[in-house]
């Protein structure tokens, strides 16, 4: 095969991808690379194989959300609102909106701080504020089309995550012996990092994004959507490559943090500019450089994600217009409700939450609802009524099911620990 073939088949596949790459790049948010930060820290690599298992669960899911969304042609909250008592979509709404707000300050707080990590003269706060103003800017006056190039190039900056563990000595042996062996403490604090890794990286707003994207995908593609088996099919790639990608960051954090801070003593990190701060002496300049870069890529994947993910949460709920591919002037609420958790994600920093109590009220939040919302994207899933020919196969209906069954594992264990902490 000639260099022109593989060009041309590698750029077929970047055309491909789309809201599956978004949806994995966004699941390694700053909040989610402190998660990992802090399991590689306290426990060296024992954590290294649930990347393992989070990938075919956080597959298995999202592909479910992105056939709801081609299929009915609405996200996760209309087919919710059509087809299931409202209760449970206001219940979703109560504890979806705290959740993702929480969520929004934490990574916001954290760009700033690595921010005045790379600029020190210049304080966290002015970073945070003007992240915030840039990415607002650009949700709202860039097409749909602009903001999904961006987003999708932004993930190749995550691609430093897979250099920095190299700059530092490893042992392949014991690397591979954490990964496909896996390691079970029954204490108290490795079940708590196991749940926080559970709930970084199955997360509920992504269900949501996941399911409206793909339909934003198809409206600015001038497609009807008349789905087939091929377009299903271009989904599972997009969506597995963009799993893959999220898990083998994950994968690369956890090594790094786990091989370099663990191994130099350093045992508690709470925040993502503790990581990166942790690493300069011990890795060197570049790989304290690469990571905190690697933080503010992934938040600016992220925050867009997050915000939008409640927008059309609520704006499919009251039945608004919506929809990255309008106008500001079209969908008034739509843009109002992606400005309004920005600026409440923003006020976190200076209302006295810090981002680590944020994340865990953050991760109790998502806990609760994640069960329940696997169960229903399960039943709609397998309801030919809703789905049509398109229902799950065996496969997905095993590997939803062991989903379900770890999230309400992970939130039952993680109401239990914080009742009697």
């Amino acid at each position: 095969m000639n260099k022109k073939n593989i060009a041309n088949k590698l750029s077929r596949f970047w055309k491909l991808l789309g809201p599956g790459l978004v949806t994995g790049a966004s699941d390694d948010d700053p909040s989610g690379i402190a998660t990992y930060s802090q399991a590689g820290a306290a426990f060296g690599l024992a954590t290294l194989w649930t990347s393992l298992l989070a990938f075919p669960l956080m597959a298995a899911i999202q592909q479910m959300c992105a056939r709801i969304g081609l299929v009915t042609e609405q996200g996760l909250t209309g087919a919710l609102k059509k087809n299931y008592p409202k209760p449970i979509l206001y219940l979703m709404l109560l504890f979806s909106f705290p959740a993702i707000i929480m969520n929004i300050g934490a990574d916001i707080a954290g760009m700033g701080a690595v921010g005045n990590l790379l600029f020190p003269t210049i304080d966290a706060n002015y970073f945070s504020v003007v992240f915030t103003i840039l990415l607002l800017g650009l949700i709202i006056y860039l097409p749909y089309q602009k903001i999904a190039s961006i987003l999708k190039y932004l993930c190749i900056v995550m691609l430093v995550y897979f250099i920095v563990p190299f700059l530092y000595k490893q042992n392949l042996t014991e690397i591979a012996k954490a990964t496909f062996i896996p390691t079970v403490r029954f204490d108290k604090d490795f079940i708590a990092i196991l749940v926080g890794i559970l709930g970084t990286t199955i997360s509920p707003y992504l269900f949501f994004w996941q399911a409206s994207v793909e339909v934003e995908e198809m409206k600015n593609k001038k497609k009807h959507l008349m789905v087939n088996k091929k377009i299903i099919h271009e989904m599972k790639q997009d969506v597995d490559f963009g799993m893959t990608f999220s898990g083998l960051v994950m994968f690369f954090i956890i090594l790094t943090t786990g091989t370099v801070l663990f191994k130099s003593g350093v045992h508690q990190i709470d925040t993502v500019e503790q990581a990166a701060m942790a690493l300069k002496p011990l890795a060197g300049n570049l790989a304290y450089l690469l990571f905190a870069i690697g933080v503010i890529g992934t938040g600016l994947i992220a925050i867009p994600v997050l915000c939008g993910s409640l927008s059309y949460i609520f704006t499919e709920t009251f039945g608004w217009e919506q929809g990255l591919d309008k106008k500001f002037h079209e969908a008034k609420a739509f843009y109002v409700i992606i400005a309004i958790s920005l600026i409440l994600g923003l006020s976190l920093n200076y209302i006295g939450i810090s981002p680590v109590k944020a994340l865990i009220y953050t991760a109790i939040l998502y806990g609760l609802t994640a069960p329940v919302l696997i169960a229903i994207i399960l039943h709609i899933s397998n309801n030919k009524l809703i789905m049509g020919r398109f229902t799950n196969s065996k496969m997905s209906n095993f590997l939803g099911f062991t989903a379900l069954i770890i999230m309400t594992a992970a939130a039952t264990i993680l109401i239990y620990l914080q009742l009697f902490d």
